[in-house]
């Protein structure tokens, strides 16, 4: 006589157990969905501090010349965090601070430095290897060229305000499987790059 009370009662029991998981599991989906499914939508003032780009951009595998007449590994913006900066391989005042900025911000990691690679994307006729070997030691450079694999990789980078790519002087945040995800115009606050990456590395369980 007492069994089909136990399972009326074992019934009300997990009707009411899969209620309260809804009431904390639902709302996360739906958070998780709108943030990161095909909706597109973004919570205004998000907390990154560069601009993100929306959707991230899949980077090519490609090899690329480098001054010294080697080439790159084809993944070599994969497997780690990459902080870019495309721009003239002469370097002028604004690169120059472009990529003090990133070295900065790379030795400020710490213990998760080695998590993180700089790279310059040169482009034009020449680089000037004198600075960069006097300055930027753990520098990657290649050369970004007319060639097919070089054009490949240029056409994903975005315009901002009408500006091309190789004229914007921006730095790039490139994740560990190679999406450009941030970018960083010169007029951004020194700190929002480094803050950016500490909180990428810390969420982070690949790269």
């Amino acid at each position: 006589m007492n069994a089909p009370i136990d399972n009326t009662q074992r019934r009300r029991g997990r009707r009411q157990l899969i209620f309260l998981a809804s009431l904390f599991f639902v709302p996360l989906l739906v958070a998780f969905w709108l943030y990161y499914g095909g909706s597109g939508w973004r919570p205004a003032g998000g907390t990154n501090k560069g601009d993100l780009i929306s959707p991230a951009v899949p980077l090519p595998s490609v090899s690329l010349v480098q001054p010294d007449d080697t080439h790159t590994p084809a993944d070599f913006l994969q497997g780690k965090w990459t902080i870019a900066y495309l721009g003239d391989g002469a370097c002028d005042e604004r690169c120059r601070k472009a990529l003090y900025l990133s070295r900065q911000t790379w030795i400020s990691l710490n213990k998760d430095m080695d998590r993180v690679q700089r790279v310059f994307l040169a482009t034009g006729p020449r680089v000037d290897t004198q600075f960069v070997a006097a300055q930027h030691v753990d520098l990657l450079v290649a050369l970004v060229g007319d060639d097919a694999d070089s054009q490949a990789l240029l056409a994903k980078f975005p315009a901002f305000d009408g500006v091309a790519p190789t004229a914007a002087g921006r730095l790039y945040l490139i994740d560990p499987l190679g999406n450009l995800v941030l970018s960083y115009s010169a007029a951004a606050p020194d700190k929002a790059l480094l803050t950016d990456v500490k909180k990428l590395l810390r969420l982070s369980h690949i790269g």
